[in-house]
């Protein structure tokens, strides 16, 4: 299927673009005065993490159209972005303690954002296993997009986490009213890996969307030589 071939080309580009942005974070990016090198998983974290909460909005927008048209394709389209989006999510969750332990001393805390991003991941975790768990199409349909949309809701709390909650967790540097609080090199190393994430997440999503309306396709053909 050409969509699927499509995807896996953008998604083998994005990787290698990956690579290479990290080579030019770890080279030729200035070396953060009071983190070290330890600041390098910025470029990583960062990106996954606004990738993380974008694929959640995109599912709970998809979700509220599909519930007034239902278009199975809204449908289709909400399931393949939450499967990214748990993946990135995974990524931030591994990513974090590794830059907080030499920074903070500790692995994990029960911080606010810390929290708030813990809990979207297992709002992705329940969202796929509800998918897998409920066999008829409409049905998993209607019930996944509730779900959708109350995993959109949650994402606010996790960047206003920071304003509203005593934490450990840094103020935003980037994403802040104002300009971003980063020097020219780094905030263009910035930038740069967060269109590779976002080249990745597109990749992923049509891999994602494609493989699914195959099995629709095959299902469907099943059913009728079946009958």
């Amino acid at each position: 299927m050409k969509m699927l071939r499509v995807g896996r080309w953008i998604t083998a580009i994005g990787l290698v673009l990956l690579a290479g942005i990290y080579v030019r974070a770890l080279a030729y990016t200035p070396i953060e005065a009071s983190q070290g090198l330890a600041q390098k998983i910025f470029y990583l974290h960062v990106p996954a993490a606004i990738w993380a909460e974008s694929a959640m909005i995109l599912v709970g927008l998809a979700s509220i159209f599909y519930l007034f048209t239902k278009d199975p394709r809204l449908d289709r389209f909400a399931a393949a972005s939450a499967e990214v989006g748990a993946v990135f999510c995974a990524v931030v969750l591994t990513t974090g303690p590794i830059w907080g332990k030499p920074i903070w001393g500790t692995w994990w805390t029960w911080d606010a954002r810390l929290t708030f991003t813990l809990f979207l991941f297992l709002l992705y975790v329940g969202y796929l296993l509800l998918r897998s768990a409920v066999t008829e199409p409409a049905t998993r349909a209607r019930f996944a997009a509730v779900l959708g949309i109350c995993g959109m809701c949650e994402v606010p709390f996790i960047h206003l986490s920071v304003y509203m909650f005593p934490t450990l967790h840094p103020m935003p540097i980037v994403l802040q009213p104002g300009r971003p609080k980063l020097p020219g090199s780094m905030l263009e190393t910035w930038a740069l890996s967060l269109g590779v994430f976002t080249l990745l997440y597109v990749g992923f999503v049509v891999q994602r969307y494609a493989l699914s309306y195959l099995r629709e396709q095959l299902e469907a053909a099943g059913e009728v030589g079946h009958a």
